[in-house]
């Protein structure tokens, strides 16, 4: 069973990790406009996200609108949307069972169970952080994708925004966090416990007859 320390450590990972993925979900930093070949023009820079498309100008003033319909956004925003608030509600529950079955707390009493509460958060955790990269790295592949594309003009060429690296961050800190509960939070097989053997002195001793 994992010590008090290692459970401890996997929640600070799991509580980033987490934060890191609702960054991800709600800022709209993942496309930013590029600003290569003839497309010189800096005044103002677009900022795409999972919820919002935003105009910001050079002078610091930002206008946001969200997308008109779920059917318009390209298939790669669509899944990371999907994938991210998965991962939001797997990581935020991983992490309150963590925090109930953990050894510095005393939430649950039955040492047995305990274990058994982290191996499922460690899977969990582990899960949450493969959706997060999943989504980023679909969404990061397909930017690279365009932007190489030659077919595809300057001014609608896109770079990565924050939020891609900001997911590639919490993804591994979930693996990581999840792997460590894996590793230290193992059921005892068996009772663990050493066989003991009693005698019955009664019956093997031997009879004897008073007169």
């Amino acid at each position: 069973m994992g010590s008090a320390g290692v459970h401890i450590v996997c929640v600070a990972l799991g509580v980033l990790g987490l934060i890191g993925t609702i960054v991800c979900c709600a800022v709209p930093r993942w496309r930013v406009s590029s600003f290569t070949g003839s497309n010189i023009v800096t005044a103002q820079s677009t900022q795409g996200g999972l919820w919002t498309n935003c105009v910001v100008q050079s002078t610091g003033q930002q206008q946001c609108k969200n997308y008109d319909s779920l059917l318009v956004l390209p298939s790669d925003l669509q899944a990371a949307r999907a994938l991210t608030i998965i991962a939001c509600m797997l990581s935020s529950l991983c992490i309150l069972m963590l925090f109930c079955g953990a050894d510095f707390t005393t939430c649950i009493e039955n040492e047995d169970v305990k274990p058994k509460i982290g191996l499922v958060s460690g899977i969990g955790m582990i899960l949450s952080g493969l959706l997060v990269i999943i989504a980023v790295s679909w969404a990061a592949h397909n930017i690279v994708r365009d932007f190489n594309d030659p077919l595809v003009h300057a001014n609608q060429k896109k770079e990565l925004g924050a939020c891609i690296f900001v997911g590639w961050g919490a993804g591994v800190l979930l693996l990581l966090a999840g792997g460590l509960l894996c590793c230290f939070s193992r059921p005892n097989s068996g009772s663990g416990g050493t066989a003991k053997y009693y005698s019955n002195s009664a019956a093997s001793a031997p009879n004897k007859n008073y007169v």
